[in-house]
């Protein structure tokens, strides 16, 4: 008994569709989770910003109260950064200078496939409290 030749074309396309298909995931899992480490930063600066702005504030209105400005100011970046759900971060007061570290961590989607659970990120940002007067 004779069998036909059997008919091979179309196989090259599936194996090309596959692996375009498979390249294709990829790409968009490393531009989701590549969104996920920009909003890790994002948080991160923000809330360094904003903790910043809140000890520098603080700082300028206890000076003008006669009180200690350091301790006004490491008080008011504690609360604004307790506040911040997710960022972790630590204020410090120098001279007049108020510096805020923070740190902030995103789950990853399609990395945590391949053993990367998460991204993370962190910001410092300094303020200058200035009182009336004074100039830095």
């Amino acid at each position: 008994m004779i069998t036909p030749p059997r008919d091979e074309r179309g196989q090259s396309v599936s194996v090309f569709v596959t692996v375009v298909f498979a390249a294709l995931i990829m790409t968009a899992g490393l531009v989701i989770d590549g969104g996920q480490k920009v909003a890790a930063a994002s948080r991160a600066q923000t809330a360094a910003a904003g903790a910043a702005r809140a000890a520098a504030d603080a700082g300028v209105t206890h000076t003008l109260a006669g009180e200690s400005p350091a301790v006004a100011s490491l008080r008011a970046a504690s609360a604004y950064l307790g506040g911040q759900p997710d960022v972790a971060g630590s204020a410090s007061v120098s001279d007049g200078v108020v510096t805020v570290r923070t740190h902030a961590t995103e789950r990853t989607l399609f990395l945590s496939l391949v053993g990367i659970d998460s991204v993370s990120a962190s910001a410092t940002v300094r303020a200058n409290a200035v009182g009336p007067g004074e100039t830095r």
